[in-house]
């Protein structure tokens, strides 16, 4: 039946593709990647971030993704976008005879101008990115490089400012019924509003966004970026303090508000130097309890020299306010939604990695450090390379971290080897190359190493005397197709 009801649904999509074309021009774009990722030491550990389970160091990955235009005209289209997301041979899509079907829609808008105009509206399920100032750096580490369902507007002022602003809806826990007959705030929305700004040789875009939180929303089980429930990435570390988080603290509101500000700036007039910078403040959760507050400041600069044929130097520092020694006054670390921050694909970061599922996962709130790295090493045609080294020291109180893990148990609310204090630090290498079999069809190899230094009094004796046992590398391989 299954078999059936999929080739009825495929059936379906083609005659409404040759219906359409009478009338809409349709486009397809997409990609698909197949990559075994060989690991030793996963997490620093080998295990789940709880410790309560151990990763496999060899799988085999595969994912695909369709994007299909209809377009009306010049001013009006929609697009759709279906995929099986990552995952492992032998498991769901990829089960031998009886597979598991997980076809996803992660792309479904419309986007039109309004008549006689160049307002832009976006409506719909969307790639959604707070600004960045350069994107070797990665997405924005409050909201970036994912999707969300928004309605968003662009609207050009001069050609060298225009404003764009609009809604989105992170979260909506029970959907359309509230589970009694009492109404519940089980929302997580968003509002945001940028300008970008350019000129010759200069670029600046100044961003707010203000989120209301609803308190009965499903942030703990709500999981963020690509380590999913292997690591401690929820809405709920990203947004609470570790008070909140263990209910030490009660949050008061019904809708507790946070707020966040920003600009990213990038200066190319001295071109083949260029220079970058993003600086970001947020804060939330204010009311009620001292406890329950959360904020803090981040910052990046980076600079590159575009000026050889063989390679692109590019170095990067970054700086994150941390956790102080008391968990009754709040949380001093900058809240975010979803982090992808993480420049030169460095193999500390979850960041623009071809192939996922291969990096540490350090987290870039609450630490600084400093990433240098060789990017677009060319000797010969169709091959290139990139090495990057980066250093992470935490910002965080051991104090701290030890409460939290006293208060949530280690890995729930901070993690081993992601979450930082000031006497530890972790640094990694990664050489990852890239060769052009076809202009669309590339093999891609990405390797990386991590050496880590934690302590016991925070972590325990158990998880710290297992990353002692050696340093976490993986070796990932595999081919990606664009069409």
């Amino acid at each position: 039946m299954k078999r059936i009801m999929a080739l009825a649904l495929l059936v379906s999509f083609a005659l409404g593709a040759v219906a359409a074309q009478a009338a809409t021009e349709v486009k397809m774009t997409g990609d698909a990647r197949i990559y075994g990722n060989f690991w030793s030491q996963y997490n620093f550990t080998g295990w789940n971030a709880r410790g309560t389970q151990t990763y496999d160091s060899f799988t085999i990955w595969e994912r695909f993704r369709l994007r299909t235009d209809f377009i009306a005209n010049e001013n009006l289209k929609f697009r759709l976008g279906i995929r099986v997301n990552d995952n492992p041979w032998g498991s769901g899509t990829f089960t031998v005879d009886n597979p598991a079907v997980s076809i996803q829609v992660y792309q479904a808008f419309m986007q039109f101008k309004w008549p006689n105009t160049d307002v832009q509206f976006t409506i719909g399920l969307q790639n959604v990115d707070l600004p960045m100032s350069v994107d070797w750096l990665g997405s924005n580490p409050v909201f970036g490089g994912t999707r969300a369902a928004a309605a968003l507007v662009s609207v050009p002022v001069m050609d060298s400012l225009k404003i764009v602003g609009g809604f989105m809806r992170f979260l909506d826990t029970n959907k359309d019924f509230d589970p009694t007959t009492k109404q519940v705030p089980d929302e997580f929305d968003g509002y945001f509003l940028s300008l970008p700004i350019s000129v010759n040789g200069f670029s600046a875009t100044p961003w707010g966004l203000l989120t209301v939180a609803g308190k009965n929303a499903n942030y703990a089980g709500t999981w963020m970026g690509n380590g999913g429930p292997n690591t401690n990435e929820t809405l709920a570390t990203y947004l609470l303090s570790a008070s909140t988080y263990s209910g030490l603290s009660r949050i008061s509101a019904s809708q507790p508000v946070y707020w966040w500000i920003g600009s990213s700036f990038a200066v190319t007039a001295l071109d083949p130097f260029k220079f970058y910078a993003d600086v970001i403040y947020g804060e939330g959760n204010t009311q009620g309890s001292s406890g329950n507050k959360r904020g803090g400041f981040f910052f990046d600069v980076a600079a590159e020299y575009t000026g050889f044929d063989i390679l692109t130097p590019q170095l990067t520092f970054w700086y994150s306010t941390g956790e102080d020694s008391s968990t009754r006054n709040g949380s001093e670390r900058m809240p975010s939604v979803v982090n992808y921050w993480g420049p030169s694909n460095s193999f500390l970061f979850d960041t623009n990695q071809e192939l996922n599922f291969g990096q540490i996962g350090t987290n870039s709130i609450g630490s600084w450090g400093f990433v240098f790295a060789l990017e677009k090493i060319s000797f010969m045609q169709d091959l290139t390379h990139r090495l990057t080294f980066t250093y992470a020291r935490g910002t965080n109180s051991s104090r701290a971290l030890k409460t939290a893990n006293l208060l949530t148990g280690v890995g729930n609310y901070v993690m081993m080897g992601r979450d930082l204090t000031t006497n530890e630090y972790s640094m990694g290498i990664n050489f990852d190359t890239q060769y052009n079999i076809y202009e669309n069809l590339a093999l891609i190899c990405e390797t990386g190493w991590a050496h880590g230094q934690f302590e016991k009094s925070v972590w325990g004796r158990r998880f710290v005397n297992q990353a002692q046992n050696g340093d976490a590398w993986k070796v990932a391989l595999g081919l990606r197709y664009h069409f």
